[in-house]
């Protein structure tokens, strides 16, 4: 019986790569007049001439200040779990991890390489701060960098060592948000300048943190 030949996808026209090349474009400029200005003292034109763009297409990508905000938080959010897969698939996926020590250890350089990433890399800091300052002056909810995801795919690798027998934990999506909060928040808090990280601090605080988490769910250590 012949078969039907699958469709293949048809490749980015001109016009869409345009597209899209001209919203990355609005979406960097904006996240760094957010940050270096904040939000309330930046313009639309200030984004548009910042992007090279013209204000007539920064409007039809993004139709007002409020959905641009969003988008950037959708960005960072989306760029953040990325940065966090390969930083799981190289200090965990690909290590040989058989003792608690072991996975001790690669947890201090996952949350170093994590905390190094949010507080440091492609303006994340920077951002991360702006929307506390924004949380703590409006109180709104939707203004969040969404960690979410992150922690699903991080109680995903605690599973794995639940049953290998290093961990217990009854709730691992609970336990990834309390190693965040141990780790990548305290780190957050600890800096004086989120764009300008010290990194002696940075590992002080996330091997402090790594400690506590194995201290309280490692099997071993009880």
């Amino acid at each position: 019986m012949p078969t039907t030949p699958l469709t293949q996808p048809a490749p980015p026209n001109g016009r869409d790569l345009r597209a899209a090349q001209k919203r990355a474009a609005i979406l960097t400029s904006a996240r760094e007049l957010f940050v270096n200005r904040g939000v309330d003292h930046v313009s639309m034109d200030a984004v548009a001439a910042g992007a090279q763009v013209s204000k007539a297409t920064l409007y039809s990508h993004f139709g007002s200040k409020r959905l641009l905000f969003e988008a950037i938080l959708a960005d960072v959010s989306e760029a953040m779990l990325a940065a966090s897969d390969e930083a799981l698939r190289l200090r965990i996926d690909e290590a040989d991890i058989r003792t608690l020590g072991q996975l001790e250890q690669a947890l201090v350089h996952l949350a170093s390489d994590l905390s190094a990433m949010m507080m440091g890399s492609q303006g994340y800091g920077g951002f991360l701060t702006l929307v506390n300052q924004r949380r703590w002056q409006s109180g709104a909810p939707a203004d969040e960098v969404s960690a979410e995801p992150v922690a699903r795919v991080l109680a995903a690798r605690f599973d794995r060592f639940v049953a290998a027998g290093l961990l217990d934990i009854e709730d691992t999506r609970t336990a990834a948000f309390q190693f965040g909060a141990l780790t990548l928040l305290l780190v957050e808090d600890d800096q004086l300048d989120p764009r300008n990280v010290a990194e002696d601090r940075l590992h002080r605080v996330v091997e402090a943190g790594v400690r506590t988490f194995i201290r309280a769910f490692g099997v071993s250590a009880r």
